[in-house]
């Protein structure tokens, strides 16, 4: 399981202004975090609390299929093309990055195994689009299309592109290359897809964009680069089930979650940094910029009462971002949590060798890159500390599946927790949607010429 240390949180080590007395808000907040975590399992399997993602890692029938598909397409294309945007993308973008080979792309066939190179179009740049584009062998694609409405219109633009060329290369066998990814029975990219005759997959109900990444839309990708899904669904059963604990000095996620609420409420704290230390879990901070910001940013409480809540979540990578952002968080403003993720056992070690021993770095001879590692860790959370900066840390024995499913179903606990506590719907995004429909607007979507004649007005008013 996952390790957590959160000691340079407490009051004892950073100071009572910057700090909390653990002992004390967890005594005061256990029967609270209790009835949180009762009411979330109570409620999972209820329609309209969207909290199926709770459930995803025991939907067997998902990953049959799942297993199924990839099995029966393996070897048939040299590239996997996911067409998505935000929880389409984010997750599998995370999840891929850490456990393939971190230049899987440039390996040989024979070294992948005979599956195919992964690319994430998760953005609508027309230069990146149409590079990746001329760089494909679009016959030998097979192109993953994801979008639980069907019209989102990044998403859909570069389906109709990508589909067009696939149709002028391939004539009425395009089809074959295209899977699609969204609602059961729903939308535009349904209706599509039975019109056209592609394989689709399933974005359950009840479960927003940002926490599908153990449902088809996460686990599909995966699956077709021929990563083990039993390791990663093991991974998330053993954490749900290790969140289920209702006491808050067993339960991780409700810790976090509770610092995180109380270090912004109270000591205002109003940033969460992700700081992994590994190159393979940088993207993992993507992902956990989604969730928290979209999931927790919100203007109004369940009660309608103006809020205007969340912490602002920061990306950064050890130990690149000691060369850049640590000088702001040590003598910047006090108002970050830092949440570190350290990796216990890397699968290679890498010796230093005993050269320019005469020299001022002869001392690093005969150490390894591993060694440094850590002692750049450490030595930045001590830093930290000393500067009484409040800072947690996250311990994976190694980067697997089995552990990348915990630690991603861990922060999607401590997010559902965290939104209990501010008293906010963690699951819908209205700042989004006001932004997709001006786009609707400006695009010509019928439907929205109101929209497109307030946007018009207020353009004419700057």
């Amino acid at each position: 399981m996952i390790h957590y240390s959160c000691k340079n949180v407490d009051s004892m080590v950073i100071g009572s202004d910057d700090g909390l007395n653990l002992e004390e808000v967890f005594d005061e907040y256990s029967q609270r975090i209790k009835d949180i975590i009762s009411s979330l399992n109570q409620r999972k399997d209820k329609p309209g609390q969207y909290l199926q993602w709770m459930n995803l890692c025991y939907n067997e029938e998902t990953l049959w299929y799942v297993k199924e598909y990839a099995s029966m397409v393996k070897g048939r294309f040299e590239n996997l093309l996911i067409l998505g945007i935000g929880g389409s993308a984010l997750g599998g973008i995370a999840m891929t990055k850490a456990l393939l080979h971190p230049y899987w792309n440039f390996l040989t066939e024979e070294q992948r195994g005979g599956y195919p190179r992964i690319f994430f179009m998760d953005n609508i740049d027309p230069d990146t689009m149409t590079s990746l584009l001329e760089s494909l062998d679009l016959s030998k694609t097979l192109v993953n299309v994801i979008t639980k409405s069907g019209d989102t219109a990044e998403t859909m633009s570069q389906f109709m592109i990508v589909k067009d060329l696939l149709e002028k290369e391939l004539g009425d066998n395009y089809r074959y290359n295209i899977v699609a990814t969204t609602d059961k029975r729903m939308g535009i990219l349904r209706q599509i897809s039975e019109q056209e005759g592609y394989k689709t997959f399933v974005i359950p109900d009840d479960v927003s964009g940002r926490y599908t990444v153990f449902s088809a839309v996460g686990l599909l990708p995966l699956a077709l680069v021929g990563i083990n899904l039993d390791e990663i669904i093991n991974g998330v059963k053993d954490m749900d089930l290790s969140l289920k604990n209702t006491d808050i000095r067993q339960n991780i996620a409700a810790k976090n979650a509770l610092i995180h609420y109380l270090l912004d409420t109270q000591k205002g704290k109003s940033m969460s940094v992700m700081m992994p230390y590994s190159s393979r879990l940088k993207y993992v901070s993507d992902w956990y910029v989604q969730l928290w910001s979209e999931s927790l940013g919100k203007n109004t409480d369940r009660e309608g009462n103006s809020v205007h809540i969340g912490q602002t979540p920061i990306r950064a990578i050890g130990v690149s971002d000691q060369h850049s952002q640590m000088q702001l968080f040590n003598e910047g403003p006090n108002n970050k949590v830092i949440n570190f993720i350290r990796v216990k056992n890397f699968d290679n070690v890498l010796e230093i060798p005993s050269i320019f021993e005469y020299t001022g770095i002869g001392y690093l001879g005969g150490k390894t890159v591993n060694q440094l590692m850590d002692a750049e860790a450490d030595a930045t959370i001590v830093t930290l500390t000393d500067y009484n900066r409040p800072n947690v840390t996250f311990t994976l024995d190694k980067i697997d599946g089995y552990h990348l499913g915990q630690l991603l179903y861990l922060f999607e606990f401590q997010t559902a927790i965290s939104g209990e506590l501010y008293n906010i719907d963690a699951y819908n995004q209205p700042g989004v949607e006001q932004a997709k429909n001006y786009t609707y607007a400006l695009m010509g979507r019928i439907g929205y010429e109101d929209s497109a004649n307030v946007l018009r007005e207020k353009f004419n008013a700057v």
